[in-house]
């Protein structure tokens, strides 16, 4: 496939996917968002790729969000239709393997969307984030309303959501919106140490892994503990469990297929 928006490359066991509209701060427009899909996708479908990366082209922005340019002709069975901002989110959360928002700068709207559907987040120290869309008389339409009261609490999100203001990088990493804030000659090498981090183990150990932290945030407590139970009965039917005690019991690093 050849991409207009982003730039989509795979190197090292990782996908790499850059929204490349730095003119406009890597808005999304429904090209954008298509590009994306398919890049996702081909990184689920692709057994070599063990981690995603997501960052935005240039250093002023992630992503602003939606291009407003679209919105004009937008009717509400348009926007339930083309449900692109969405379907990325739930592509992120259910992706089998681990997706690093490198966030480059702003993040707005959808872009924050977008961010806060990835895994773990690394921030520039100069980055910033907010769901402005009241400001256009609407609402965030990807998570916004559900996933930042969950991330920040519930008064915080409202301010923001309410008052379209935003939020600084060290008071989202003291919220835990982030995992990690960094000086900009730093960004690429602390995404390159997690990623590196999370590549030497199982894959599918790690598939496991996310499906059960997600399911924590989707079910009561009780449910989520009966998940967990099940999710780790099933790693020891894995030839990595098997391989992984083993090399333990041996001393020496184990060799993970991803079976």
């Amino acid at each position: 496939m050849e991409y207009k928006t982003i730039i989509f490359e795979k190197k090292d066991q990782m996908g790499w996917i850059t929204l490349n509209r730095p003119e406009a701060r890597n808005a999304q427009n429904d090209t954008l968002r298509a590009e994306v899909i398919a890049a996702l996708e081909d990184c689920r479908n692709d057994d070599e790729v063990r981690v995603v990366v997501i960052t935005g082209a240039g250093e002023k922005a992630f992503s602003a969000g939606a291009d407003i340019s679209e919105f004009p002709r937008r009717y509400p069975a348009d926007v339930l239709r083309q449900s692109g901002a969405r379907k990325i989110v739930d592509i992120i959360r259910s992706l089998p393997k681990p997706v690093i928002a490198m966030v480059n700068g702003l993040a707005l709207g959808g872009g924050c969307e977008m961010m806060m559907a990835c895994d773990l987040i690394v921030a520039v120290d100069s980055a910033y984030f907010g769901q402005p869309e009241i400001n256009l008389a609407v609402i965030p339409g990807a998570g916004g309303t559900q996933v930042l009261p969950r991330l920040i609490g519930e008064k915080k999100a409202k301010e923001l959501v309410f008052t379209g203001g935003t939020l600084t990088v060290q008071e989202a990493l003291q919220r835990g919106l982030v995992n990690r804030v960094v000086p900009r000659e730093k960004l690429l090498e602390t995404v390159m140490e997690l990623a590196k981090a999370m590549i030497k183990h199982s894959p599918v150990a790690m598939k496991i892994a996310k499906i059960a932290v997600n399911k924590s945030l989707d079910t009561p407590l009780a449910v989520g503990m009966e998940s967990e139970r099940e999710l780790f009965a099933i790693c020891f039917g894995t030839e990595d469990q098997k391989e992984g005690a083993k090399a333990f019991l041996e001393k020496r690093k184990p060799v993970f297929k991803g079976k």
